[in-house]
């Protein structure tokens, strides 16, 4: 979901650089030594996952983990998604340095979300089918979140981007089912075999 470069309005870019900054910021402060090797894990399977960029209109859709890098990372998922955004701008010109704000703004907001919301009860489930369902809310709801982040940004810079937004987020309800079911699989698997590695 990266915004392309140049649509912004200087309020819109001030807001998302305020939210991204403030974010980072409490991420690095929560960033213990011991899982730094798991942040970049998480940083570099987004980097990788957000290759594969759709474009449409004045912003694009692609697969993000937005969910796992939540469930795992917690608030440190703002400088591991920042980090990752501002890689592809340097190294695939996606989204751009301008943006890089409020991109991270709406990948990393949704992310914390859902640490917030569903961290807790999918750690406290009896077993993988219970996590697994709640991952999967976690993972479709994180997309639509973020989708709605873009909306908001396009909405606030120009009325005329509305209709390219509603567009931009009925794209994004089939790939919030497919992310819901990956990050299902996923949180099941880790459940099993690594449940520390939740946050």
């Amino acid at each position: 979901m990266h915004i392309s470069e140049g649509v912004l309005s200087p309020g819109a870019l001030a807001v998302g650089w305020a939210v991204a900054g403030a974010g980072t910021f409490a991420g690095l402060r929560k960033l213990e030594p011991e899982k730094a090797a798991r942040t970049a894990l998480l940083s570099s399977a987004f980097f990788l996952a957000s290759l594969v960029n759709v474009q449409l209109g004045p912003a694009s859709t692609h697969l993000s983990l937005i969910a796992p890098v939540g469930l795992v990372l917690g608030w440190t998922a703002f400088p591991a998604i920042l980090t990752a955004l501002l890689l592809q701008a340097l190294l695939f010109h996606f989204g751009g340095l301008l943006v890089l704000g409020p991109n991270t703004a709406d990948m990393a907001v949704p992310a914390v979300l859902v640490y917030l919301l569903f961290a807790g009860p999918i750690r406290q489930a009896g077993g993988r089918a219970a996590a697994g369902t709640l991952a999967f809310i976690a993972g479709a709801l994180a997309v639509l979140l973020g989708a709605l982040g873009v909306g908001l940004f396009l909405g606030l810079s120009d009325g005329n981007f509305l209709t390219a937004a509603k567009i931009l987020f009925a794209a994004h309800v089939p790939l919030a089912l497919i992310e819901g079911t990956v990050t299902a699989f996923m949180t099941a698997w880790l459940k099993k075999s690594a449940p520390d590695f939740l946050a």
